[in-house]
C-alpha cells in the first residue's frame, strides 16, 4: 500500500464514474487495487465511446463532433493545433503499446503537410515581401476545410505562430523517431517554416496565439516555436553536406537549411522566453497577462522550460485559474461568459473577436470565466512524470488529484449536449455550471487519453 496525502474529491458530473474516482483517490488504496479501479475507468469510457477518434479520410480531425444543433459553432473545420494534440495523444498511446494509434498520428502529421504543401505561398509571399504579415489573412491559414484541405473564406484571426510551431515540432519528433521519412518536397516545406518565422522575427511577433484573440508577444507561442525549431535541428543534424538517409526519404541538399541559422532562431526565442516568463505577455496593458493556462503546454507537452519555471508555472495556475469545474483560460476571459447562449447569438459565440473583444467583454462578470476541461490532464501528466523520475508520493497524489478532475468532467447521463462526453469547458447559465454547445471536443479527449496512459504507468511501478 502507498499511502498518499488526503485528495479532495472532485465535482463529479455523471454518477457512473463517483464511486470509482473515490476508490481511485482514497489515500489507503492500495497501488493493485487502484490499477484495478483505473482499469474499470478505462473500461467505462470505452463502453461509452467517451475516447472515440473519428478522423476524416485522410487522417485529419474536426475540432468537435458537431450536430446540426451545434454546427453553427464551426468546430467541424480543422485547426492545426487541435490536430496536433489528439496526433501527439495517438502517438503517446502508440509509444505504450497500442501500435496502431501510432499510425493515426503519423497519418494526422502527414495530412497536415499535404496541407501546408498545397498552400506554400502563405510562406512563400511573405518570405519574398509580397504578402504584408501584418494582415492575418495573408498568413498560413491554421483553420480549414478538412475534407479537401481548401481554404474558408470567413475572416479570422490566421496569426498563430503557436500552430505553426506545433506543426513542426511533431512532425520532426515522429521523423527523429523514424515514423516519417521526409522526401524532398517535404524537406523543402520544413525549410520554408524556417524562413518564415525568420521574416516575421517570432520572437517579437504579435500573433493571436493559442486563443485566437487580441495580437501580442506571447510566450505560449514563442515557446511552441522553440520545440518545432529544436526537433527540426535534431532532424538536420546529419553530414557535412547532406542529411542522412537514416532520417530523410533521400538525401536533401544543405540548401534547404542553415543549421546555423536554425540554431540562431532557437536562440532568440529562449531569450524572448526568459524575458516574458513566468507571464505570458509583458507588454503594456491591456495586453499584458501574467496567467494563461496555455503556459502550462510549455512544460508538456513541448517541455521547453526549465524545472524551476514549470513548478512557477504550475504554481500560477493552480493558484490563480483553478475553479471547482475546471480550469480558467486567464483571468479577465469572456469567452462563454455567464449567460452565454442567452445573451449571444449563435452568429456571435465563435466569431473572430481578434480585432474586438468589447462587446464579448461586456458580458463578464467578475470571476464568471468559464473553466476549461483541457487542463487539468495536462496537470495530471506533469505530476505523473516527476512521480515516475522522482518516486515521491506527494506526486503521485497529485497525478490521481488532477486525473480525477479530469474524470469528473465527463458530462453527466442526462446532460443536454450528450452524456458521457468530453467538454471544452464548464459555463454557467442561470447560475448552474453546464458544459458549452462544443461538446465533445477532441482536444479534451487528447489530454484525457494521455493522462489515463501516464497514470497506468506511474501504478504499474
Amino acid at each position: 500500500m502507498v499511502q498518499l496525502p488526503s485528495i479532495s474529491l472532485p465535482t463529479i458530473h455523471h454518477e457512473s464514474l463517483r464511486s470509482p474516482i473515490t476508490a481511485l483517490l482514497r489515500n489507503d488504496a492500495s497501488l493493485s487495487h487502484r490499477r484495478d479501479t483505473l482499469a474499470q475507468i478505462r473500461q467505462q469510457l470505452h463502453a461509452w465511446g467517451s475516447l472515440e477518434f473519428t478522423p476524416l479520410d485522410n487522417g485529419l480531425f474536426p475540432a468537435a463532433a458537431v450536430s446540426g444543433a451545434t454546427e453553427y459553432t464551426g468546430y467541424d473545420s480543422v485547426w492545426v493545433r487541435d490536430n496536433i494534440h489528439v496526433a501527439h495523444a495517438h502517438w503517446v498511446m502508440g509509444q505504450a503499446g497500442a501500435v496502431s494509434q501510432t499510425e493515426v498520428a503519423v497519418k494526422t502529421v502527414m495530412g497536415l503537410m499535404a496541407y501546408f504543401q498545397r498552400h506554400r505561398d502563405r510562406f512563400t509571399t511573405i518570405i519574398n515581401g509580397q504578402a504584408n504579415a501584418d494582415e492575418p489573412m495573408n498568413r498560413p491559414h491554421i483553420r480549414f476545410n478538412g475534407k479537401d484541405l481548401s481554404e474558408l473564406d470567413q475572416k479570422w484571426a490566421h496569426a498563430q505562430n503557436d500552430a505553426l510551431g506545433y506543426f513542426l515540432w511533431l512532425y520532426c519528433l515522429l521523423a527523429n523517431a523514424g515514423a516519417i521519412k521526409p522526401d524532398q518536397s517535404a524537406g523543402e516545406m520544413l525549410g520554408c517554416f524556417v524562413a518564415y518565422l525568420e521574416v516575421i522575427r517570432y520572437w517579437a511577433d504579435a500573433d493571436s496565439g493559442h486563443w485566437e484573440e487580441a495580437r501580442k508577444i506571447e510566450a505560449s507561442s514563442i515557446g511552441a516555436v522553440v520545440a518545432g525549431l529544436e526537433q527540426l535541428k535534431i532532424l538536420t543534424d546529419g553530414t557535412a553536406n547532406i542529411f542522412s538517409s537514416a532520417h530523410f526519404e533521400s538525401a536533401l541538399d544543405l540548401e534547404h537549411f542553415d543549421r546555423g541559422q536554425i540554431a540562431r532562431l532557437i536562440e532568440k526565442g529562449q531569450d524572448a522566453l526568459a524575458d516574458i516568463l513566468p507571464g505570458e505577455c509583458k507588454q503594456p496593458e491591456p495586453l499584458q497577462r501574467r496567467y494563461d493556462g496555455a503556459l502550462l503546454f510549455l512544460i508538456y507537452p513541448l517541455k521547453v522550460v526549465q524545472p524551476e519555471m514549470a513548478q512557477q508555472i504550475l504554481d500560477d495556475v493552480i493558484g490563480n485559474l483553478q475553479g471547482a469545474f475546471g480550469i480558467k483560460r486567464y483571468l479577465g476571459d469572456s469567452f462563454w461568459a455567464p449567460d452565454y447562449k442567452a445573451k449571444a447569438g449563435e452568429g456571435d459565440r465563435t466569431a473572430d473577436v481578434s480585432d474586438d473583444s468589447s462587446w464579448r467583454d461586456a458580458l463578464l462578470t467578475p470571476g464568471g470565466e468559464a473553466q476549461w476541461c483541457i487542463f487539468d490532464p495536462i496537470i495530471s501528466v506533469i505530476y505523473g512524470q516527476r512521480y515516475q523520475q522522482s518516486g515521491a508520493v506527494k506526486d503521485l497524489a497529485k497525478q490521481l488529484e488532477y486525473l480525477g478532475r479530469s474524470l469528473g468532467q465527463v458530462t453527466a447521463s442526462d446532460c443536454l449536449v450528450g452524456s458521457c462526453k468530453c467538454p471544452e469547458l464548464y459555463y454557467a447559465e442561470a447560475g448552474e455550471y453546464g458544459p458549452n454547445d462544443s461538446t465533445p471536443l477532441l482536444w479534451t479527449q487528447a489530454n484525457l487519453a494521455i493522462a489515463l496512459v501516464m497514470a497506468g504507468q506511474s501504478l504499474a511501478v
